[in-house]
């Protein structure tokens, strides 16, 4: 069907919610009616709070007995034509990981909200950290492509969490919102306007489920009994024609999971550029570190110091021309990350500045300060 603009299930006024408030709002406003998931800290705020609002609004909760089991329901109701949200945490993400690859294999349309913790294994899970970064593009196996989007404050929770059940829809990939504890958490005001924008699939009859058309576009989504009858697996050797050996057929399906997003990257990646004019020094940061990394540039700007910072708001696909434009104009990159450098390694890809990696895993958020002593001893 496409792009609509559909009325506010909320009223069109300023709302104070929790990061993880936003999160459940965003989903049922996108039209989200299933949730399957297990609780884990911190992202047991968002199962909570989608079971409480399920019956408002017509909508299924279900508490699986595990992550795994919590994956492959919202595949099956995705299937069923819903639109599917879980939620979880590092090791519940880990458990996840196989099913994340068959959802990207059968082109199934999911959302998981990954609230992330620090690792590794258990960790900790009443802190801070942002190391799962990579693990949402290589966690399964194989080649294909997943979207990740990073908000970095309540109103992006909401706003986010529409944009990635839009593009899961859009694209049929499994769409990862990829927050921290440390937002999820967070109070803080909400605008809500009276109409949304939101995109619901094209459901067809009497076609094959899975495919190559032409061009690596995106095939309508038939639903269980009513669409072609084919086969829905993970087994390329069964791919839509029953069982075959065919090794074009392998290459032409992991083509396919390529280029149907990576063809499409400037459509779907976002970022927001802050004082790049004239910087020598130009600071990369993502999520909620991008809050203190924005307070420390301004400060150094009032100051006088030629620094800029680009904030990145789609992970996956990596923004990499972006990165490389930016790389080109400045000096020095430096990244902060609540991790040992995940993000900085994918930047050195694409530039030949100088990268500079600043890397905090105490489980505490990166202060404004540390950002801004950093900053100056660089400078």
């Amino acid at each position: 069907m496409g792009f609509k603009q559909v009325k506010s299930i909320l009223p069109p006024q300023t709302h104070y919610f929790s990061g993880s408030d936003a999160v459940v709002e965003g989903a049922i406003a996108s039209g989200c009616r299933y949730f399957a998931g297990y609780p884990l800290t911190p992202a047991t705020d968002i199962a909570e709070g989608f079971s409480a609002r399920a019956k408002d609004v017509g909508a299924v909760f279900i508490q699986m007995e595990d992550e795994i089991a919590s994956i492959c329901s919202i595949i099956g109701a995705s299937w069923a034509g819903a639109k599917v949200m879980t939620a979880t945490s590092g090791p519940g993400f880990s458990l996840m990981q196989e099913a994340i690859g068959y959802a990207a294999v059968t082109e199934t349309p999911i959302v998981i909200a990954l609230i992330q913790r620090p690792g590794p294994s258990t960790g900790q899970g009443t802190t801070f950290a942002s190391a799962d970064i990579m693990q949402c593009k290589w966690g399964s196996q194989g080649d294909y492509q997943v979207i990740a989007l990073c908000p970095w404050s309540v109103q992006e929770m909401y706003d986010q969490t529409i944009n990635a059940f839009n593009l899961a829809e859009q694209y049929r990939v499994p769409v990862i919102l990829l927050s921290e504890a440390a937002i999820s958490r967070l109070e803080e005001r909400v605008e809500i306007k009276e109409e949304i924008r939101i995109f619901d699939r094209a459901k067809a009859t009497g076609v094959a489920a899975l495919g190559l058309p032409p061009d690596n576009q995106v095939q309508p989504m038939p639903i269980f009994g009513k669409g072609h009858q084919t086969k829905v697996t993970g087994s390329l050797r069964a791919y839509s024609w029953g069982l075959t050996s065919d090794k074009a057929v392998q290459e032409m399906v992991v083509s396919r999971l390529h280029h149907k997003i990576m063809d499409n990257r400037d459509e779907i990646i976002e970022y927001d550029s802050y004082y790049r004019e004239g910087a020598e020094v130009v600071v990369i940061a993502y999520g909620f570190t991008a809050r203190s990394s924005l307070l420390a540039v301004k400060a150094l700007r009032q100051d006088g110091k030629k620094v800029g910072m680009l904030r990145l708001k789609t992970i996956w696909p990596f923004p990499d021309r972006v990165v490389a434009k930016v790389g080109s104009e400045v000096k020095k990159l430096f990244i902060p990350e609540m991790n040992m450098g995940q993000v900085a390694g994918e930047v050195m890809k694409y530039t030949c500045s100088k990268v500079i990696s600043y890397s905090q895993t105490n489980g505490d958020s990166i202060q404004p300060d540390t950002i801004i002593n950093e900053l100056r001893r660089l400078l």
